[in-house]
């Protein structure tokens, strides 16, 4: 099960992919992000872990991402995987009329019977949280050009 989102933001695809793989920005973008936590060495590539708390419902719920997918300008998918659950969101950027559109797809999979019961609650809740994460990656990277 996916879920599918579009944005079209007015900045160069650089700039605008620079802060979107750039997780000291995701408490300004998603909205229950509280910290993140770069654990790996080096620069941000495939294999890359980073550490994300988020408040879910009053609690702190850790997860570490892994990026998947990582081609400079073009494309940056991360995963977590937790009991059974492998969460997916992939980032596609194309330069258009001088900005850039992101293409995002979330997608869920999961092991077992009683996950895949769950799942579409987990997709809800998923949904729930992150709905908004394009509108406020816009309205952040358009608003740092006017400052």
């Amino acid at each position: 099960m996916a879920f599918k989102e579009s944005v079209y933001i007015d900045a160069p695809v650089e700039t605008v992919f620079d802060i979107t793989t750039d997780f000291e920005h995701a408490t300004a973008i998603m909205e229950t992000v509280i910290r993140t936590e770069k654990l790996t060495d080096g620069p941000m590539q495939a294999g890359t872990e980073i550490k994300e708390v988020r408040n879910v419902r009053g609690r702190e719920i850790e997860t570490v991402l892994t990026v998947a997918e990582y081609v400079p300008h073009q494309t940056y998918s991360v995963k977590s995987d937790s009991t059974g659950m492998t969460v997916v969101y992939r980032y596609e950027f194309a330069a258009k009329e001088g900005g850039t559109t992101i293409d995002f797809t979330g997608s869920i999979h999961s092991k077992g019977l009683k996950n895949a019961l769950i799942r579409p609650v987990f997709e809800r809740i998923l949904k729930k949280e992150d709905k908004d994460h394009l509108k406020k990656l816009k309205e952040y990277i358009e608003q740092q050009k006017t400052v």
